[in-house]
């Protein structure tokens, strides 16, 4: 049986099982739903963990049946924040359900969730002894057939104090740090590379972004927001983590929300924090539940259904290809 964490969450509403359920999936994908619908709330739903129970099948073969149970509507991918204050983390969790259901059905439910989650948040951090759900691993490469076992996030190293102030000065553009610890616009900056290992940032990055990313805290912003903006659409590889994050700081901020209270932007208290965002299920990729229809993003979407973004080809069109195709080699054979 899987470890118990934070992984599965049944929604509610479900019928009695029958021997008829996920009749109509193929076989892999049966067999999974089969075992995940008879695991306990609350167990571990990673890859590499139902891998583990499921011989028949190695975690590429798991995580493309992950795919098509949420393609089927079957459960959705999401990050929740529990604990509170410094004890605050995320922890992957999944919503299953035993009927399928569309994808206005999973929003309106992830919308109620997240309004239940912001209106009673976690008064105390998880145990530290219960393990949370892996992130699913990264998509494979077209080409390759077998799965590698995805890397962890490398933890972000502690800036190491110089041994003499002198020798180290501030940079000038510094904010001060003040004795009650980084401001939420600092700690935000810190966890992108926690969030994306593609955004690695220094401690002195951080300073020197701290200014821009308190500006869009003060347009009335959440911190979730800010991450989740930041990380959003990534490239496959960021060259320059530092310029590339001043940049989205400089280009992509919102205009500015009046606030009819005076409550400092960033802090609890000021604005109800976004407790769960929804997840590719394939690749990880955090975003709203309407940005995600299936539970896909956008390019796992066109992945795994070719021709979701394609428009159909007219037959004149295809025949005038040929015959050019056809000339084209005439000429090639004259020469």
């Amino acid at each position: 049986m899987a470890k118990p964490g934070y992984g599965k969450r049944s929604t509610p509403g479900q019928p009695e099982r029958t021997p008829h359920d996920f009749g109509a999936l193929p076989v892999r994908e049966r067999y999974v739903a089969a075992f995940v619908d008879h695991l306990p709330e609350g167990a571990a739903m990673s890859v590499k963990e139902l891998a583990k129970q499921l011989p028949l099948y190695g975690q590429q073969a798991i995580s493309s049946a992950l795919t098509a149970l949420s393609v089927a509507g079957h459960l959705r991918r999401v990050r929740c924040s529990v604990g509170a204050g410094d004890e605050m983390r995320w922890v992957f969790r999944t919503f299953w359900s035993r009927t399928a259901h569309d994808n206005e059905w999973w929003t309106t439910y992830l919308t109620t969730q997240n309004t239940k989650q912001a209106a009673a948040p976690d008064s105390a951090p998880p145990p530290p002894w219960v393990p949370d759900e892996e992130p699913p691993p990264a998509p494979e490469d077209p080409g390759t057939e077998q799965g590698t076992e995805s890397t962890a996030v490398p933890q972000q190293r502690s800036p190491v104090q110089a041994p003499d102030a002198e020798t180290a000065p501030p940079a000038p553009d510094t904010p001060p740090r003040s004795e009650a610890g980084p401001s939420p616009a600092y700690l935000a900056l810190a966890r992108l590379g926690h969030e994306d290992r593609r955004l690695p940032l220094s401690a002195g990055d951080c300073a020197a972004l701290e200014p821009l990313a308190a500006e869009w805290l003060a347009r009335g912003v959440s911190v979730d927001y800010l991450i989740s903006a930041l990380t959003a659409g990534l490239p496959a590889q960021v060259d320059s983590p530092l310029g590339f994050i001043r940049k989205r700081l400089t280009d992509k901020i919102p205009p500015r929300i009046p606030t009819g209270g005076s409550a400092s932007p960033g802090v609890p208290g000021s604005a109800p924090a976004r407790r769960i965002l929804m997840e590719c299920t394939d690749c990880g990729r955090p975003g709203q539940p309407e940005a995600l229809p299936d539970g896909l993003c956008r390019p796992c979407r066109t992945t795994h259904q070719p021709n979701t973004d394609q428009t159909s080809v007219d037959p004149n069109d295809a025949a005038d290809i040929e015959a050019r195709m056809a000339n084209l080699r005439d000429l090639l054979r004259t020469v």
